[in-house]
């Protein structure tokens, strides 16, 4: 599936009304479902389906909302409930109880409840709530995709500095990669973001800590309008309520955009890549380090090293991140280090190097040996011979053999 954004424009202030309205009536029908499942033990999909119709005959304005949005609604509650289910039989410690929703910003349509200009510029929403048409703003490349692919599904999404229309689109993104020849395992830290086995560093431009003080000043901005217990509050409390949440906006997609071109690169210029999954959820309980943490962004940086190679073939492996960096690369040998110890010195082999590097050899030793290739610290694998005979080889075996590699790493990811 692949998924395009465009921005609404050109409404009046009725027609994004009537969006909210609509958005709040997927919130409301969505926590229903899930009141329904906690209250009736048994309660299966087909009951949550059931639930829509009676819904839609109770509230007039339960009704005004599309019927294919209000089954996408009781979906999403539906698959909250299969993702806990899941969850437990695992065995998990944190099962994820399905909760309420308080502050939805996106409503669901399916095939219906909407429609299309013919030159795709325009898109008009006919579902009770009578939104009406707004002007879609997007790239090139969407208005090609929504002039040849079909459309599965409409998100509209709430959004700080506007509204937005998600288009889902029935297709698999599958591109031509090429190949090189090159590995890389890639150590995540704060000091550095990444540095891989031949100590090369990508250094984090901490975004979050850049824009502290205009979020602070916002902040404060925010709290002198807040009156205790007046409800509502006034519209000053609001309109610095949304230029918060605009500064708030922009440091996440300067996050998101930095990730995926960090990873693009990345995957690009290799054919195999290692990394380290770190359970980011426990980490950040250090106090200590928790903001550095959230700011790095570490999880979303390797969802954008999974996408990108699934799309062009290449083998990206997620390693146990246990003891590679208290392990010798080149021994073996277990050096007990703290956090505060940034050179690997090991009283075994006597080899001395940073680190994030030896880290880094560790988890390309480890994602090599999952996959099934050897490999060793001058670079050279899968193949006898001396190093400058590996290096001869032709970039077509190594092509067919990355791609034999990549269908065992798409399995264990």
């Amino acid at each position: 599936m692949i998924i395009r954004e465009a921005k609404l424009k050109f409404g009046t202030k009725e027609q994004y009304s009537a969006l909210d309205d609509a958005i709040r009536t997927a919130q409301f029908i969505r926590n229903k479902a899930i009141r329904l499942w906690m209250d009736n033990k048994g309660t299966d999909k087909a009951d949550l389906y059931t639930l829509c119709k009676d819904l839609a005959k109770e509230f007039p304005f339960a009704k005004k909302l599309n019927s294919a949005a209000r089954q996408a609604s009781v979906e999403r509650a539906w698959n909250s409930i299969s993702s806990f289910y899941n969850r437990c039989k695992k065995g998990l410690s944190k099962k994820g109880f399905p909760k309420f929703k308080k502050h939805c910003r996106s409503v669901e349509y399916k095939v219906s409840g909407w429609k299309l200009s013919d030159d795709c510029k325009l898109i008009t929403f006919t579902d009770g709530f009578s939104a009406g048409t707004f002007s879609i703003f997007c790239n090139g490349a969407t208005q090609e995709d929504l002039h040849t692919l079909k459309i599965n599904r409409v998100r509209v999404v709430r959004r700080a500095d506007g509204y937005y229309a998600q288009f889902c689109f029935d297709a698999d993104r599958k591109e031509a990669g090429q190949y090189t020849g090159q590995v890389v395992g890639l150590d995540l830290g704060l000091k550095f973001f990444t540095k891989d086995q031949n100590d090369n560093a990508v250094i984090y431009p901490q975004f979050l800590r850049k824009s502290e003080k205009r979020l602070k000043r916002a902040q404060k901005r925010l709290s002198k309008k807040f009156v205790k217990g007046a409800k509502p509050q006034s519209k000053n409390y609001h309109k610095q309520r949304k230029r918060l949440g605009k500064v708030h906006l922009k440091v996440q997609r300067q996050r998101k955009d930095w990730a995926i071109k960090q990873a693009r690169c990345v995957v690009i210029s290799n054919d195999i890549v290692v990394y380290e999954d770190l359970k980011v959820a426990n980490m950040v309980k250090n106090h200590k380090l928790a903001k550095s943490i959230s700011d790095a962004g570490w999880s979303q940086y390797t969802q954008w090293l999974d996408y990108y190679g699934k799309i062009w073939g290449k083998a990206v492996v997620a390693i146990n991140p246990a003891y590679t960096s208290q392990d010798c690369s080149s021994c073996g040998h277990r050096v007990k280090k703290t956090l505060s110890t940034r050179t690997h010195s090991c009283p075994n082999c006597k080899i001395e190097i940073c680190r994030d590097t030896n880290a880094a050899l560790n988890i390309l030793q480890k994602g090599m040996s999952i996959l099934g290739v050897e490999w060793q610290a001058n670079g050279t694998s899968g193949h006898e011979g001396s190093a400058s005979e590996n290096e001869g080889k032709t970039e077509e075996k190594t092509a067919s053999t990355i791609e034999e590699k990549s269908t065992i790493a798409s399995g264990l990811r």
